[in-house]
């Protein structure tokens, strides 16, 4: 496949270049197209034979579900069969979280193909705040099903060179508009359930849900990133995500637990560490340590983690080590995806 790319700067070009993939997706094609999160790979969300071939380029289970990404809440009408909520109440999440980095899984329309939603009932709709996505959804008049714009497996793509890696070839059209500005993909809550369940921990933080709701949340195993055999409802609940090529090892515990444990593997493999600021003043080794910032900017951790993976993997290393983070906030969701990405999880439960 020839895959037309585009370099988006802002400029008036950039429109033509959005109407030339809009064109694309009304022909059945698949799109790659940056938002606020990860780069996606898009399509129809209507088309079958379009969403199938998201599957294919990404060799992605048939059971892993896409999220359906809007511009309007009039869309959302189209892909969803009734509100398993107060229409109040959803109005309200909307206003007060899209344009956002949060996808609710809502009960599927028949309109929605079966394949979108990995055979489920429900489907996950999310509405991007990035204004080339929000864009391309118009332009295009449809609803996008559309997942990380990765080989499946990988490290999601938040840099162009990443995209570039995986998709070249795979996708009609890449648009490419820089890095995304968070870095990790959104937060996903159950709102079928009672009470709502939180899938996937995103940049939305769990507690700022409970508070708008005005009710707990469940947060379960699979959230926290260990390993469930469960039929997934959202995207990266079941199968090994963000992996690199080579074998990451997670360390949980305390600092000199984790320097312990990373100096020990530094004498016997080649290694990568990725790690906070501090843990890399304390380990008193210089080569291949790639840092994400502070120890307690959790927010650079999950803004650099899948970059961090991606330049480790490229490093003559036997092994990637890195440094698990506190789980609050945004923490959550690092973990979710460092355990999901992990080889080997080394933790320390008791002192």
């Amino acid at each position: 496949m020839t895959t037309q790319i585009f370099y988006l700067k802002g400029s008036s070009e950039d429109e033509v270049a959005i109407q030339r993939a809009a064109h694309v997706i009304r022909k059945g094609g698949i799109v790659v197209f940056p938002t606020e999160t990860v780069y996606g790979l898009g399509a129809s969300a209507f088309d079958e034979e379009a969403v199938l071939k998201i599957f294919r380029a990404k060799g992605r289970p048939a059971d892993n579900p896409l999220i359906v990404h809007i511009a309007s809440l009039d869309q959302l009408y189209e892909v969803i069969s009734h509100l398993p909520v107060e229409e109040e109440t959803l109005r309200k999440l909307a206003n007060w979280l899209w344009p956002g980095p949060i996808t609710f899984i809502l009960p599927r329309s028949q309109k929605v193909p079966a394949m979108v939603s990995g055979g489920l009932s429900t489907v996950g709709v999310r509405m991007p705040a990035h204004p080339v996505a929000q864009r391309l959804i118009e332009l295009s008049g449809v609803p996008l099903a559309a997942p990380s714009a990765n080989l499946s497996g990988r490290p999601s793509p938040t840099r162009e060179s990443h995209v570039l890696e995986d998709m070249s070839g795979r996708a009609d059209v890449i648009l490419l508009a820089g890095r995304t500005p968070l870095g990790v993909e959104s937060t996903v809550i159950d709102l079928t359930t009672s009470p709502p369940r939180l899938l996937r921990p995103g940049p939305v933080d769990p507690v700022r849900l409970q508070e708008l709701l005005g009710m707990e949340i469940e947060i379960n195993d699979a959230a926290r990133g260990l390993i469930t055999q469960e039929r997934p409802v959202s995207p990266g609940m079941k199968y090994r995500h963000y992996a690199p090529s080579k074998s990451l090892i997670l360390i949980e515990g305390t600092e000199e637990f984790v320097l312990t444990v990373m100096r020990e593997f530094i004498e016997i493999h080649p290694s990568a560490v990725i790690c906070s600021v501090q843990t890399a003043r304390a380990l008193g080794y210089e080569d291949h340590v790639l840092v994400w910032g502070e120890r307690e900017d959790l927010f650079s951790a999950a803004k650099n983690l899948f970059e961090l993976l991606r330049q480790a993997e490229k490093l003559p290393v036997d092994v990637i080590i890195a440094e698990g983070v506190n789980e609050k906030g945004i923490g959550l969701a690092v973990m979710n995806r460092l355990r999901r990405a992990a080889s080997e999880v080394i933790k320390r439960t008791s002192l």
